[in-house]
């Protein structure tokens, strides 16, 4: 009889070792390994058995199953195939997955808890049965009578029309597979990876090796009967998805969901899309009524209010969409070598940077102050293009200066202390004018193109250059 085989994963990169070892050899993090254990009957299942149940054929519905190719054969015999894909009807969410979710594929979702991952998979559930379409809701994590009580809440009247919602409170994954193969659905939620277990392996739910196998099962579910699979999955402390790196290999799509539980807006960006593009988000606003879509309109920016040292406005791309932000700064009094540099929806790495790059080319003294800098509206601003703005709203609390009324700032800073150019600067400053904005402090080599979009245009070349304009 084979043994079982165990072996070491990493839980950053997901490489396996044969041995445990304190530094990954792969990635360099330090402890990080943790044992593996794969049963030898779980390792040699066959491709149309997954834990023990054959699963042959594909969904009644649309699209069918993706397919196994046992034997290699060349690319240009493959037949080509436009499978259609699955709309959630929420229309953010599907512009997220590039167009609806994709018959056979795996999305993994994930965010911290009470941000609304339970809420909007219902949403997603109604949604799917009212176009005709079977569903199965696997919840590991509440009972019946608490997923009813959502659903009553956020489905209403409708609920009593979903017949073909089927619903499924199971803990062990080969019940679950075993309920896929009965009711044959086009889409499966399961809520969530971290409780799901597999009975014939050694080890408790959540554990790498029941992660690991739980979601190797699942995508070769997905594969064989074609139904669409969103899985949600814990997050660490950090933000990342708890568990191996490895589930995020195996899926199709990985799913970020943030937002800050104290307001209201949620935001959902794919930072993996094998069927789409990951520059798009989705924008959401937590009501009573559960998850409502909101456009750009819908973030709260006054572009023409009155200028306050400290609040500088700019614009991020997200996508094909522009989205007018608010960056705000402060600044108090600290101790010499230990000061504060805080961000809340920034990059705490670039904020130290661009700190320096004021104190260096600036003529700025920070190094006794304690530095703030917050993105209001919970929106999360990454790209550089939002450099010059948030050095302006430093230096402008430090000193208590302000911008003029009506003027918006785009622009990256290098480590020399140039202003550099941006991209999409036309739309940004379009949709800037058409909220009410009147100037515009850009990059010196983007000021031509600017011209005639009815801002007064202020070019500026280096940071010395943009602080000169603050009041």
């Amino acid at each position: 009889m084979a043994k079982n085989r165990t072996s070491f994963v990493c839980r950053d990169c997901g490489g396996t070792q044969p041995k445990w070892i304190g530094r990954c050899p792969d990635c360099g993090a330090w402890d990080a390994l943790e044992s593996f254990t794969e049963s030898a009957a779980s390792a040699t299942s066959s491709v149309g058995t997954v834990a023990g149940i054959a699963l042959t054929g594909s969904i009644e519905g649309d699209g069918g199953a993706t397919g196994v190719l046992a034997k290699a054969v060349p690319l240009i015999e493959i037949d080509q195939l436009d499978v259609p894909r699955i709309p959630t009807e929420i229309s953010e969410l599907d512009r997220v997955l590039g167009g609806g979710l994709v018959p056979g594929a795996v999305a993994l979702l994930g965010g911290e808890p009470g941000i609304g991952k339970s809420t909007i998979l219902m949403q997603v559930a109604a949604s799917v049965v009212g176009a005709g379409r079977t569903v199965l809701y696997a919840s590991s994590e509440e009972s019946p009578q608490q997923i009813r009580l959502r659903g009553d809440r956020l489905i209403g009247e409708d609920l009593a029309s979903a017949s073909e919602l089927f619903l499924c409170t199971e803990t062990n994954l080969v019940r679950i597979i075993e309920e896929i193969r009965r009711v044959k659905p086009a889409l499966v939620l399961l809520d969530s990876i971290q409780m799901v277990y597999r009975g014939d392996l050694d080890a408790p739910p959540g554990s790498t090796t029941q992660l690991r196998r739980c979601c190797h099962d699942l995508v070769q579910v997905a594969k064989i009967t074609g139904a669409a699979v969103v899985v949600v999955g814990h997050v660490t402390k950090e933000g990342q998805l708890a568990g191996p790196k490895l589930l995020e290999h195996l899926v199709d799509a990985v799913l970020s969901f943030e937002g800050d539980r104290e307001h209201g807006h949620r935001i959902i960006r794919a930072t993996k899309n094998r069927f789409g593009s990951t520059q798009e988000i989705g924008l959401f606003e937590m009501t009573d009524a559960g998850l409502q879509e909101i456009d750009e309109g819908g973030i709260a920016v006054e572009v023409d209010g009155p200028g306050i040292s400290g609040s500088i406005l700019t614009a991020t791309m997200a996508g094909t969409r522009c989205l007018p932000v608010e960056i705000q700064a402060l600044t108090s009094t600290g101790f010499l070598g230990s000061a504060k540099r805080r961000g809340t929806g920034l990059d705490s790495n670039r904020l130290a940077m661009l700190i320096a790059v004021l104190e260096k080319h600036g003529g700025q003294r920070l190094a006794d102050q304690d530095i703030f800098a917050a993105v209001t509206g919970g929106i999360r601003v990454v790209e550089p293009a939002a450099d010059l703005a948030l050095v302006l709203a430093i230096a402008g609390a430090h000193h208590g200066r302000a911008m003029s009324r009506g003027t918006v700032v785009l622009g990256e800073i290098g480590l020399t202390g140039e202003v550099r150019s941006v991209r999409n600067i036309e739309q940004r400053l379009r949709e800037l004018a058409r909220r009410g904005a009147t100037s515009a402090i850009v990059p010196s080599s983007q000021a031509a193109p600017s011209q005639n979009l009815g801002l007064e245009i202020l070019p500026v070349r280096g940071i010395g250059a943009a602080l000169g304009l603050l009041n």
